[in-house]
């Protein structure tokens, strides 16, 4: 489909669908599902790594769309979590739009979710304390090896406290180009390298949260401008059980040293 603005809303499971027509709801993991979900569109056609979701999770409705949809500017979201074009309001109502967006789009070519602040932490300490630190250990050589201009970008974005996640974002389509060949010419060496046959189920999600931390590196050293919006949650945050679950991955951390 030829359409100048497309945002990819990743979907596993049937859910409220906003009727926006920039909205493009694909289903993500399809060759890993018995059944397909109708009406949407699937990662598992023309070229693609649906077969990956595992350890790629929404990616995989990125790569689809980076390769098989036609479009001046790309976007990512998830089926429950939207840019929003207002802070306050119903969740529903509070969702971008298109008048919105290509008002937007007028003075800026990319669009990120407000970053996450972290304030105790590091985005490499916050990481090591809830997945493994191989995963970015690993990113980092293959940085060092295959793209070594990153390299100052990546340990800075690494020292500091602060980042744009939930791999959403807004981008003219030939910057989108730029970077996906670039992120997925990183995770699939990271992929070929990395042993995670001991994982959990979570932390086998690893390519994943790697890919968040590795956009601001891209945006640094491109010295690419964006805009930042706020994000809306459907289903709303509990952040008692997000602090607490933090406070609990530090500790068995320090127990493991």
């Amino acid at each position: 489909m030829d359409k100048d603005i497309q945002i990819a809303v990743a979907c596993h499971k049937p859910y409220w669908r906003c009727v926006q027509p920039i909205y493009r709801y694909i289903e993500v993991g399809t060759a890993l599902h018995e059944k397909p979900m109708a009406d949407m569109l699937h990662d598992n056609t023309g070229d693609h790594i649906s077969e990956k979701n595992e350890t790629f999770c929404e990616l995989t409705g990125l790569y689809w769309a980076w390769k098989n949809e036609n479009c001046h500017y790309l976007g990512l979201c998830h089926y429950r979590r939207f840019f929003a074009e207002k802070p306050f309001g119903k969740p529903k109502e509070r969702i971008l739009t298109e008048a919105t967006l290509r008002r937007l789009l007028q003075t800026t070519d990319v669009i990120l979710p407000r970053k996450r602040h972290y304030w105790i932490e590091t985005n490499y300490s916050q990481y090591i304390h809830a997945h493994h630190a191989q995963d970015l250990d690993t990113t980092r050589r293959i940085l060092a090896k295959r793209w070594p201009s990153y390299l100052p970008a990546f340990d800075r974005n690494m020292a500091q406290r602060s980042g744009h996640r939930f791999n959403m974002f807004i981008m003219r389509r030939e910057l989108l180009d730029q970077y996906c060949t670039w992120l997925f010419d990183i995770l699939f060496r990271l992929e070929a390298e990395l042993d995670i046959s001991g994982y959990d189920p979570q932390s086998r999600r690893v390519f994943g949260y790697v890919s968040e931390r590795l956009l601001d590196t891209w945006l640094i050293t491109n010295e690419i401008p964006y805009r930042e919006l706020p994000v809306v949650h459907l289903e709303g945050q509990n952040w008692l059980k997000k602090g607490s679950s933090f406070l609990l991955r530090k500790l068995r951390y320090r127990r493991k040293k």
